[in-house]
């Protein structure tokens, strides 16, 4: 049996804040604004997955309401949702996933997301795809405003069980 998830997330860019994207930390004078690391695209994986074995979403596993998640780092949260999804006798085939950012560039730091991203999930870098668009300046995404990220996960059910 095969499973699909999709999630999508949304933050503040605001100055001042670390700038975390795919569990890497990348060098810009603003940052996501969030309890946690703010790291959209590990919340979105984290939502996909979560959601293609309807587990809820990221936000009622690890409230922001919780002094527990205060910027805690967003690997911590994707390692613990598809934990889950171990648990429930699933593997992660693939990921597909997007960003919505107008600054900074961020095509050099892809490969070393992917890395991180396939690590924790158990996959082969060639079962990460991470792309990104801008908006062409329109919304906020386009005014620098905010950050978006969308991920679609494929789940299996383990054979062995």
């Amino acid at each position: 049996m095969i499973r699909i998830g999709q999630g999508v997330d949304y933050h503040q860019l605001v100055e001042g804040r670390e700038f975390w994207l795919g569990g890497v930390k990348i060098d810009h004078p603003k940052g996501a604004l969030g309890h946690s690391d703010a790291d959209v695209l590990l919340h979105a994986i984290c939502d996909a997955l979560l959601g293609a074995l309807a587990l809820g979403d990221i936000g009622t596993h690890f409230p922001d309401t919780s002094a527990d998640y205060k910027d805690i780092d967003s690997k911590k949260l994707l390692h613990q949702s598809v934990e889950m999804v171990w648990e429930k006798g699933y593997r992660v085939i693939n990921v597909d996933s997007t960003i919505l950012l107008q600054a900074p560039k961020i095509k050099p730091y892809i490969n070393h997301m992917q890395l991180i991203i396939a690590s924790i999930l158990k996959l082969s870098l060639d079962d990460v795809s991470i792309k990104a668009t801008t908006t062409e300046t329109m919304g906020f995404v386009g005014r620098g405003e905010g950050i978006s990220a969308q991920a679609v996960v494929l789940l299996e059910r383990n054979m062995e069980e």
